[in-house]
């Protein structure tokens, strides 16, 4: 039986990990809503609106092992707190630009900023909820999904008729509250246990689940990041452009839900037999009716089934690391799974951008999703994450 006083303690970690979660997506996102309108005064092409949005989670991948050598050189809760206010300045700043290049420029930034906290936060839920490891890392994946809800279902209906749809003003709201969270990272009870011993955050490329997790992470990346990037463009094509807020909105909601069933349910689903193919499978289905249907009644549920699916799969993949292994090795864990699958996650989505501009036509995108997803389906059966049921029980 828990104190009154830890149980404090415990629902303020948790907390702050779910308010850094929100921000670990919720900057990302906020640019496939605004992407039309900035295209519209900046004068770009398709690739760049891409880009707008996986841009980073270029830097996701490309800033996850220098996250881990600063995790492991000053500490995660440290390096949570630079790249927060990194992320959040970065973000900001975007308001500004007066170009496509330096809007570029702020938002790989501001992707430096989320690489550092990726792998942070798994390696401060090993340290901060040693007794309450699955719980901690479903909350903090809760405020990604959060963030993403928020940032690409939110700003359309909710955030630019606040600020009189001004697209610059938008961006400057939605980063400034990220900075208050700052200071609550100097609580002195949240510096945690670091183990004796040289620096280790490093991780080692002869892994084999370091493989697995990055490619199944990029597929799963690729495809969500990609559709909201891509969406105004499939449904425009397909005649229903007047519906992507409505659309972007089921899109992230999707996934909103399921972080949030799963928050009290995370170690259960973690031991059904083949689950990472099942959710790939799952992708294959969502993509080929979002290529094939012209029609609302199949492209929602299709909408909806990816999202479900990409959050199952990436809360399994987040989840995972601290499982498995201790705070230091988790931390090493996360940075290079995240090192392979956010520049995969980047990678293939450009890939789709150019394809959709060669061919003249934006089905190119999903039929790219759809053979990136058929590639790894193989990997995913093969990788099992019922191992994670063989941990102690959470107090």
């Amino acid at each position: 039986m828990l104190s009154p006083i830890e149980l404090l303690r415990r629902i303020g970690i948790l907390l702050l990990l779910w308010v850094a979660g929100v921000y670990m997506r919720a900057p990302i996102l906020i640019a496939a809503p605004l992407g039309e309108r900035i295209r519209n005064d900046l004068v770009f092409g398709q690739t760049a609106l891409g880009a707008l949005t996986t841009l980073p989670v270029f830097m996701l991948g490309l800033g996850a092992l220098p996250a881990a050598w600063l995790i492991g050189r000053y500490g995660a809760r440290n390096t949570l707190l630079a790249a927060l206010l990194l992320t959040a300045t970065a973000s900001m700043l975007r308001a500004l630009a007066p170009d496509i290049a330096i809007l570029l420029g702020l938002t790989a930034a501001m992707g430096l900023g989320i690489a550092a906290m990726q792998p942070a936060l798994p390696a401060l839920v090993a340290r901060w909820c040693p007794s309450f490891v699955a719980l901690g890392a479903a909350i903090y994946i809760n405020g990604m999904m959060l963030g993403e809800f928020v940032g690409a279902g939110l700003t359309l209906p909710v955030l630019l008729p606040a600020v009189d749809g001004d697209w610059r003003a938008a961006l400057f709201w939605f980063s400034l509250p990220a900075i208050v969270l700052c200071p609550f990272l100097l609580a002195p009870r949240l510096h945690g246990r670091r183990s004796p011993g040289r620096i280790r955050g490093l991780p080692s490329y002869n892994d084999a689940l370091l493989w697995r997790f990055g490619l199944l992470l990029g597929a799963t990346a690729a495809t969500f990041f990609g559709l909201n990037a891509y969406m105004g463009a499939l449904l425009e094509h397909k005649g229903q452009g007047d519906h992507l807020a409505t659309m972007l909105f089921v899109f992230n909601l999707a996934q909103l839900v399921t972080s949030l069933a799963l928050v009290p349910a995370v170690r259960p689903v973690l031991r059904i037999p083949r689950l990472l193919a099942i959710t790939c499978c799952a992708h294959i289905v969502g993509l080929l009716a979002l290529l094939l249907a012209d029609g609302l009644v199949v492209l929602y549920p299709a909408a909806a089934l990816l999202s479900l699916t990409a959050a199952l799969q990436l809360i399994v993949l987040t989840a995972l690391p601290p499982l498995l292994r201790d705070a230091d090795a988790a931390g090493a864990l996360a940075a290079g799974m995240l090192a392979v699958g956010y520049v995969l996650g980047f990678v293939a989505p450009i890939a789709a951008g150019a394809a959709a501009d060669a061919w003249a036509s934006p089905y190119a995108v999903v039929i790219v999703f759809l053979a990136f997803n058929t590639a790894v389906l193989p990997l995913a059966w093969t990788t099992r994450t019922g191992i994670a049921a063989a941990q102690p029980s959470e107090s």
